[in-house]
């Protein structure tokens, strides 16, 4: 067994605005003195863990992210016929385990203050707590009962959690993303847009009913994946999950877009190119390929020359970075299916 398995991968993107900033623009990076487009880790992990491909991969076995889980206890009680008030008190009385809970006078008294990561392991059993005191049961309400050291959610196991409150209870994140860059220089334009008004009659004024701007720009993206497989075995209390939920995550990396600006721009895009590489050595990126910006006219060809020049300069500095790699690249050679049974087999 493989301790670490790293993932590459090389992604266009067309014209998009797939992650923006506080300003609504597309999230940039200056790397090598170059702006560069930049996808960030949080916005690749939230599409990848909410897509069709991950969900149907791990059906059962995916978390929540959550401040809702005393709405779905007071509703579920309220389900089975409790006074509403009631429910409302037992759900406060639950909820502070996965988080401290808001205000009794606060407009959404069993919301927790922070997001909780929670597996379905650990919602069903704070139901089924829930329902004990509905039906006059005394209960204790504690990490011990309701929490989980290992886990039944590959996402949890996967990338991690906190909970302030219980940190016996924290999980160390198995997968660490990096945040995607372009691996050439970019600049992103405007986009000044207009809507008509379709009720508008022809002796009216030309006008729009609406004007619009907002950024745009396109790409060629490099994201860098490690997985520590030790780590994701440990918290996962079903070992045999692991393969599968590496095998999701993989096709997600591979196949799924963040979803930012879909309806305007259909960036939807696959992979163009991905290495697996599994071993013991210590984890290295090959973000430094594209420190020099890529110049040219295929972009696509020189970035995948680079980034198979700095891997092959790794291993003559360094001595092999890797025991075994797969390799897919459309329209010269590999398959998805070869890298996903590649990563199933670490």
């Amino acid at each position: 067994m493989s301790r670490f398995l790293q993932l590459h991968l090389l992604t266009f993107y067309p014209p998009a605005n797939l992650n923006r900033d506080d300003t609504g623009r597309p999230k940039t990076a200056v790397i090598g003195g170059a702006t560069r487009l930049r996808l960030s880790s949080q916005s690749l992990k939230r599409a990848w863990r909410t897509s069709d491909a991950f969900k149907a991969a791990l059906d059962g076995h995916r978390g929540e992210r959550t401040q809702r889980l005393g709405e779905v206890i007071r509703d579920h009680l309220i389900a089975r016929g409790t006074d509403a008030a009631k429910a409302t008190r037992i759900a406060r009385d639950i909820v502070p385990v996965f988080g401290k809970v808001k205000p009794e006078a606060d407009k959404n008294p069993t919301r927790t203050e922070q997001l909780a990561f929670i597996s379905a392991e650990e919602r069903e059993a704070a139901l089924a707590m829930a329902e004990q005191a509905a039906a006059g049961a005394k209960i204790e309400p504690n990490a011990a009962s309701l929490l989980r050291q290992k886990d039944t959610a590959a996402d949890i196991a996967m990338f991690g959690r906190m909970l302030a409150d219980n940190p016996d209870y924290n999980r160390e994140a198995a997968v660490q993303v990096a945040h995607a860059i372009t691996t050439h220089k970019i600049a992103v334009e405007d986009d000044y847009y207009v809507a008509v008004d379709d009720l508008k009659t022809p002796d009216e004024d030309a006008g729009a009913g609406f004007l619009g701007e907002a950024g745009f720009a396109a790409g060629l993206f490099y994201l860098y994946i490690c997985a520590d497989i030790a780590l994701l075995r440990r918290n996962l209390s079903d070992e045999g999950l692991a393969a599968t939920a590496l095998s999701a995550l993989v096709r997600a990396a591979a196949t799924v877009a963040p979803t930012g600006k879909q309806a305007s721009f259909a960036s939807r895009a696959r992979a163009h190119y991905v290495l697996a590489e599994a071993g013991d050595q210590t984890p290295r990126t090959l973000a430094g390929a594209f420190l020099k910006p890529v110049v040219g006219n295929d972009v696509m060809a020189a970035s995948v020359e680079q980034l198979r020049q700095l891997r092959a300069a790794m291993d003559a500095a360094y001595g092999p970075c890797a025991d075994r790699r797969c390799e897919m690249l459309v329209g010269e050679t590999g398959a998805l299916d070869d890298i996903l049974a590649f990563c199933r087999g670490v």
